[in-house]
């Protein structure tokens, strides 16, 4: 589901610029109806998506990212070459044999990588939001998650990972980094974390 999608579902003009009356009748749309929880999901999905441009994981990494990124995958400068480019043969090997998915030759590494405006990533993932939304085509089609569900498989995330008792603790920093910790597993990007928090603080519901 991109942007424009959300924007004429929830029946605001699709121009694909989030703001303020995309934040009011988006958050109507999906359901919430908290303005901590609106503001904290709105921040951290416009963050996680490059401001909702990107809903499919990019996994075109050059050799010396691969090294630094996924050492353990690719311990050393001959195997990071032979892969480098290759995002489907990336993925399969990244994400062989973890989340659910099958070995390198499965395919499941690519077929499952990551979706939506907050990846969505792994068989036992996508298994998991196909049951919560009742739509088995999610399994056989996965690539709808980015196209159709985007901002649906979001929700699924904050509550899957209690992400919205936190978010109604306010707008301090603390809090922004425990929302954050829990998405990321780290404080990556923060201090844009904290800026769009802030300023969608400011939008009403």
């Amino acid at each position: 589901m991109s942007l424009k999608l959300l924007q004429e579902l929830a029946g605001v003009t699709p121009d694909g610029k989030f703001g303020k009356n995309t934040f009011k009748a988006g958050a109507a749309y999906l359901g919430i109806t908290v303005h901590e929880r609106a503001v904290h999901f709105f921040a951290q999905l416009a963050h996680e998506s490059a401001m909702f441009k990107s809903f499919s994981e990019n996994l075109d990494y050059r050799a010396s990212s691969l090294l630094r990124v996924f050492s353990s995958y690719f311990p050393d400068q001959e195997i990071a070459d032979i892969y480098a480019h290759n995002p489907e043969r990336i993925a399969n090997r990244v994400y062989a044999n973890r989340m659910g998915n099958g070995d390198y030759k499965s395919g499941d590494g690519w077929k499952f990588r990551g979706r939506g405006a907050i990846q969505l990533t792994g068989t036992n993932n996508y298994k998991a939001f196909s049951e919560s939304i009742n739509d088995p085509e999610v399994l056989i089609h996965p690539e709808i998650v980015a196209e159709k569900y985007s901002f649906t498989s979001a929700m699924f995330f904050f509550t899957n990972r209690n992400l919205w008792e936190i978010c109604d603790e306010g707008f301090s920093e603390e809090t922004i980094k425990k929302v954050t910790k829990k998405i990321n597993g780290g404080l990556n990007g923060i201090e844009e974390r904290i800026k769009l928090t802030l300023k969608y603080k400011g939008y009403i519901l």
